[in-house]
Formats: C-alpha cells, structure tokens, sequence
C-alpha cells in the first residue's frame, strides 16, 4: 500500500467518533484498528501531541490525535480541516546569489507546518477548544531542539516558490517538475512546500521524510548536480574513524556514500546559510573530513606550513557567483575543487586529475571555460589576467611579468613546455623519459614536498609546501651558498646533475663555474617559467646589473651566447663581462 495512502487513516480515531452512520461507523474503527497496528503511524511518532503521544512534548489532558490539526467542523479555512491558530510573524525567507526562484513568505501547506514549528504559536492553540490544550510541563512552544525552525528561515531550505519547467531551465542543476518521481510532490499551485519533503503523517523514513534519504535519494529527485552520480562523495564507502569533529553530527549515514549531499549541505538550520553548508567557515566543510579522518590523506596540515594557498587566512569572501576574472582577492577549497564532479581517477579524455574535475578555469586564449581541460586552466584563473593578480615576486626580474597565462604563450622566446612542446630541440640534461617533446604541468613544481612523487605520504598538490613558492622539491633562489647539488632539487629532478655540472660541452660548459665557483643559483640567469629571450634567460638584477648601461644576453646558438653585464664571483667581487662570448 502506499505510504500516503496508509496514511490516511491515521485520521480515522477521531473521525470515527464524528460519524453520526453506524455502518460507515464501524467501517471507521475497522480502518482505526489498521492504523493503530501500523508502526509508522502518526499515532507513534512526534506529532501525536495527545496524551498518548511517545515524544517529550505532548498534553496533560487531551486525549485526541488529530485535533492539533484538524476538526471536522468550523475550521479555519487556512487549509484542509485546518484547526490550528496561524502564526503572524514575518519571516526572513532564504536567499542566495545564485538562487532564481523568487521566495517570499511562507504560503500553503508550509505556513501550515509554521504555526507549530517557528515557535511563536502555542502548540495547544485551536480553534475547536474555547481554551488553549494545557501540554506537560507547561512546555507550550516548540522553542529548541531540531523541531524548532523559528522565523529565520535564512539557514533552511526554501519553500513556497514556483517550481517550474522556467525555472529549471533558468537555474540549472535542477530537474524538469514534469519529470518528479516517487512521493516528492508540489501543491497545487505547482509550488515547492514543506510537504514536498515531509510527510506529516507518516514517520516511516524518520524526519517525516516522503522517502529513504539514504545517499541524498530525496536530494536528487530535484537537484542534478552535473558528474555527481560518478563523483567520490556519491560513491565512497569511506568512514569516519573517529578522530577529530564528527562530520555528519546531523545525520544517520556512516560513510561518505551514504551522507551524499550531507557530507556538506544541511537542509534545516544549516550554520552557514549560504548553500545550507554545514559548517562556518566554509573551508571546514571540506576539512572536517579531509584531515585524516575520514579520506586519507590530510590535508589540513599541508594549510599550515610555510608555502600555503592561503585558505585559512580568508573565510566569507568566496561566492559562487562571482566574476572568476574579477573576485576579490582569496583562496578556498572550491575554487580548485568542484565537490559534486571531483573523482578518484582522472577521466582519459581531460589531461587533468580526478580532483579537479568539473573545475572552471581561463583557457590560453583567456577566456573563461566552464570545465578546464587542462590544469594550467585552473591556475591561469588567478595567475593570469584576474584584476587581484598582486603576486609575490621571489625574484627580481630584468624583464618582470606577473600574468602566468602571458608568460606561457607559445610566442614568447623560451618557456617550459606547459602548453606546447618547448623551441629548444636539444636538451642533454634532461631525465628519461623526458623528452624535447613532453609536456609538464604546474603541479611538476608546484606542490606538497611530503606528496608521493617527492617520496613522501602526503596528499598531491600545491596545498602546501616547506619550500616556497609551493615548490615540490629544494630549489635556492639566493647566491651566495656553496654548491650543494640538494639546493637544485627541483631542477634536477628533470634535469640531470651530471650533465649540467659537468663542466663540460654536453651542456653548457660554465654552468661549473657559475654553480661552483661563483656560487650563483640557477634562477640568478633562468627563468622557471619563461623569458622574452632564449634559453629562459631573465637575469635576476638583485644580483646581475648593467655594464655601461646594458644589460644583455644575445644567443648565437646552441650552447654558446654573448653577456654583457655585471655580476659577482664567489666572494662577492664584482666581474664585467662586456659582450663576452661563450
């Protein structure tokens, strides 16, 4: 039988007792008996405020069930056989930058749900008793505990808007209304009511839910995040272990798979009410798990050490509606990350890993793309032509450039192969199975130095790092020190140490000298990203000054080139070099 339907007889006790037909009568207490026997029954649940109600709130003197809500006779007429006094308090109505629907005061079937639950109506207020029903303890106000909504309704899932094929269409993510299956059903004026989720006479699912919300089924009947079905907070069997916050103090699910959507969201009285997220700020949200207690890897430590995207120094600036180009200036979990599309694996067709999936970003070109293709995308949002880009600069350049998206383009002199293969067709130092035609990506530098490619346990990418800028590895930016082959970690984890300190014409043959004698670091004459000039030479002028007002680097070909400028020997004691070739 269907729930609902089952349902309707918890009406019967009463009813019963109103029939004047003893044969219809005795149909009645035959239905009475059935209900009675249903354990789902409003007769067992919270909403049997009589004095055989089973909750802590409930009558000391009235012995009829449905009467809180209902009277067969000189009803209000603020719904059907509505017996309940109405609530007159305005109500702050949820709002959000991205939200379409238009929500106002609550009407319907929800203002109904309201004369109880936003506290400001006395629970044994109706109008078939010339006195309000006394309840235990003088308790007559819903006014705490998860029953209590109160008039803020700013933190709670909206309610009484028109749900329609316009404003599916308009929001996106949501499903066509022509399309809603199972119990979840609009009024009939084809708004979205409390009623649309809860049953109030039915308590079988628990929360009065119209269904098993087990991983978020109840969710997605109206809400279709793209790539969520596959992605791993819809699919992961992962636990919490007991460590730390427990992440889902609101929930019944025990594993992430379970949970769903309330991994991060909270349908009623939500802490941050944007989105319903369950935590303030908004980066707990994804650490309360991501911190060794529930996925793997932890990646709260990797927030506090000396490299950081600075996640924990900002909280509430974020919006997801904001401009990707234009935002005030921050770092958050979701602005790498997409939680409804991130997976395990990455997908063969994209040349990005499985926890950047669903990400937006800013293409070579500099357009906004609404999935990136590639990482540099992702980065390319802040790093490159965003209005906030204020980067710090680790080195002072002779030709400084801060818009990594511009520093990259295949026109410039000399770049990493990030977008297309490097100019250069002849690289010795490199390490198999490198080639002159690979590609590297940011993350080949940029990232956790305790991560699995850099030898450790830690969690992959630039979350944070030991050495700054959120380098992987040991690179020194200073001159000065003597020559240790562990301060080039970095570079020499793609270029062989032999080969470029051999002194000899396989590679440069003074990279020796300057490396060993002149104690100058690879990024005193290299560019990491690029350079106007070939061979990634842009010359540190902390370090490199002018000879006579020039300052310059001209390349006659492979390996071998013309300085004219002013630098130092390994005791600090300038040397010119005017025009000298090598």
């Amino acid at each position: 039988m269907n729930p609902r339907a089952a349902i309707s007889l918890d009406l019967l006790p009463q009813v019963a007792a109103w029939v004047k037909f003893p044969a219809l009568a005795g149909f009645l207490l035959l239905a009475m008996n059935a209900a009675g026997q249903n354990p789902n029954s409003i007769i067992y649940s919270k909403h049997n405020l009589s004095t055989s109600g089973q909750g802590t709130v409930r009558s000391s003197t009235e012995s009829e069930v449905c009467v809180f809500c209902h009277a067969p006779h000189n009803a209000t007429g603020d719904g059907p056989l509505w017996n309940h006094a109405m609530s007159a308090a305005p109500y702050t109505p949820y709002s959000s930058s991205t939200l379409k629907a238009l929500v106002g005061q609550p009407t319907g079937a929800s203002k109904l749900c309201l004369s109880c639950h936003d506290g400001t109506v006395a629970l044994g207020m109706v109008g078939s008793r010339p006195a309000p029903i006394p309840m235990l303890s003088g308790a007559s106000t819903i006014s705490s505990g998860r029953s209590y909504i109160g008039t803020d309704l700013s933190a709670h899932h909206p309610v009484s808007f028109n749900y329609n094929t316009s404003l599916a269409n308009a929001q996106g993510e949501l499903r066509d209304p022509s399309t809603l299956v199972h119990d979840v059903r609009l009024d009939s004026s084809g708004q979205l009511q409390c009623t649309s989720c809860h049953d109030p006479h039915n308590n079988q699912y628990g929360s009065f839910l119209v269904m098993n919300n087990t991983a978020s089924a109840l969710c997605v009947q109206c809400h279709t995040p793209g790539q969520w079905t596959t992605s791993v907070h819809a699919t992961s069997p992962a636990p919490w272990n007991g460590n730390g916050q427990n992440p889902w103090p609101h929930t019944g699910g025990a594993t992430v798979a379970a949970n769903g959507c309330e991994n991060c969201h909270r349908p009623h009285t939500a802490q941050n009410p944007k989105r319903l997220l369950n935590f303030t700020p908004e980066e707990e949200n994804c650490l309360v798990c991501h911190s060794g207690t529930v996925a793997a890897r932890d990646i709260a430590a990797e927030l506090n050490k000396v490299s950081v995207h600075p996640v924990l120094q900002t909280s509430g600036i974020h919006d997801a509606a904001e401009d990707p180009l234009n935002a005030p200036r921050h770092a958050t979990c979701v602005d790498c990350h997409n939680p409804h599309a991130a997976k395990v694996s990455a997908s063969p067709a994209l040349a990005v890993s499985g926890s950047l999936a669903g990400v937006r970003g800013v293409n070579a070109s500099g357009a906004v793309v609404p999935q990136i293709q590639f990482e540099y995308e992702l980065c390319f949002r802040c790093h490159g032509d965003s209005s906030g880009n204020s980067a710090t600069v680790w080195v002072q350049r002779q030709y400084p450039q801060t818009n990594t998206r511009l520093e990259f383009n295949p026109g410039t002199a000399s770049f990493h192969p990030v977008e297309v293969i490097g100019k250069n067709s002849t690289v010795p130092s490199l390490i198999l199975p490198l080639t002159v035609s690979s590609l590297v990506g940011c993350g080949d530098c940029h990232n956790n130095d305790q991560g699995p490619v850099a030898g450790g346990a830690g969690p992959n990418g630039p979350h944070g790092s030991a050495y700054a800028p959120l380098l992987e590895r040991m690179l020194l930016l200073t001159d000065g020190t003597p020559y240790n082959a562990a301060s080039f970690a970095l570079c020499y984890k793609c270029h062989s140490s032999t080969v470029v300190d051999s002194g000899s014409a396989t590679s440069w043959s003074s990279h020796q000298t300057h490396l060993e004698s002149y104690r100058a670091v690879c990024t005193t004459c290299h560019d990491s990203h690029a350079a106007n000039v070939p061979h990634l030479i842009n010359f540190n002028t902390t370090y490199v000054q002018p000879y006579n007002g020039v300052l310059q680097y001209i390349s006659t070909g492979q390996n071998h080139g013309t300085c004219t400028l002013t630098c130092h020997d390994g005791s600090g004691q300038p040397i010119t070099h005017n025009a000298v070739t090598y």
